[in-house]
């Protein structure tokens, strides 16, 4: 890639800047306090600018800028162009399409009362998701070691574990005694069968050979469930962590949103509710980005893990 391509997003900021600061307003959308999209522009160029300076004298700077280059840009463009149709000549409904200064004011002012929403729907995806997860693997090592739990196990797999854990909303709501209780159940249940199943087949598709040796040398049956089984079955089970976390996200989200009276997916309902998309615009953003780190770290515990697997999956 050509040296000139690493500085396509500082010159995409800085277009972005001339447009946001010398093109005028529509004079449709409500005036904010700060220009906040300026500000997150001046921190990109700042960053972008560093980082592509240091590019000439580092290597791994060099190798990020070079993939990243174009996409940012990209990005950076569409932002821009999305700010001329909005806020610049308003050609899209103000009340559906709000200006990028008001999206970013709403998370900037508001910062506080979402981060107690991103708190409490954090309380309630963890309490959910160590539960099925604990359940899962349970289950799973049930199913794999065991033929007689299999027998009675894996019909119930069949039967509700297809079943949208979201389908059971009106049945949970009524017959648990609070709706964190409830919804923390509905994202366990999501989380639980991906896990059981992953982990049932990987402790299946376990070499015989490995259990034969152990057994060889004298190894007893909890040995080997624990030291060789549930080791050699681990890549499978993160496959079902991985697919029960995307299953929690839309749990959470849709509890939230029907039943829970707090969290982030509460305050996009509400928000739509009062027709104030920015703060729904805003709502989703902090959704992204949270569950995006969140799906990272799990990456992450699993590459220290699996270390003879580092890099096989990638995020």
């Amino acid at each position: 890639m050509k040296k000139a391509t690493i500085w396509l997003p500082v010159l995409s900021i800085i277009l972005a800047i001339i447009v946001e600061s010398f093109l005028a307003n529509g004079g449709r959308h409500t005036p904010v306090q700060h220009p906040y999209f300026i500000y997150l522009l001046l921190c990109f160029l700042i960053g972008f600018a560093t980082v592509t300076v240091a590019s000439y004298f580092n290597v791994k700077a060099k190798a990020w800028i070079e993939e990243q280059a174009l996409f940012v840009a990209a990005t950076i463009l569409f932002l821009n162009i999305l700010n001329i149709v909005t806020k610049k000549l308003g050609l899209l409904p103000v009340i559906y399409f709000p200006s990028l200064d008001k999206i970013l004011g709403v998370i900037v002012e508001d910062r506080e009362f979402l981060a107690l929403c991103l708190a409490s729907s954090g309380k309630l995806l963890f309490t959910g998701y160590f539960f099925g997860a604990i359940a899962g693997f349970a289950t799973g090592i049930a199913v794999g070691f065991s033929k007689g739990a299999g027998y009675w196990i894996n019909p119930l797999i069949r039967v509700l574990g297809p079943i949208p854990s979201t389908a059971w909303i009106p049945l949970v709501l009524i017959s648990f005694p609070t709706t964190f209780s409830a919804s923390a159940f509905l994202i366990a249940l999501a989380v639980w069968f991906p896990t059981t199943v992953m982990t049932s087949s990987g402790i299946l598709n376990v070499q015989n050979a490995y259990f034969e040796v152990s057994s060889t040398l004298g190894a007893g049956k909890y040995y080997q469930i624990f030291k060789v089984g549930i080791p050699a079955s681990m890549p499978h089970m993160f496959i079902g962590l991985f697919n029960g976390t995307c299953a929690s996200f839309i749990t959470l989200m849709t509890a939230e949103m029907l039943g829970v009276k707090n969290g982030i997916g509460w305050y996009i309902n509400w928000q739509k509710e009062m027709m104030a998309y920015a703060n729904v615009y805003a709502g989703l953003i902090l959704i992204a980005i949270t569950f995006s780190i969140l799906i990272t770290l799990l990456f992450k515990v699993r590459d220290y893990v699996l270390v003879w697997q580092k890099g096989v999956i990638k995020w």
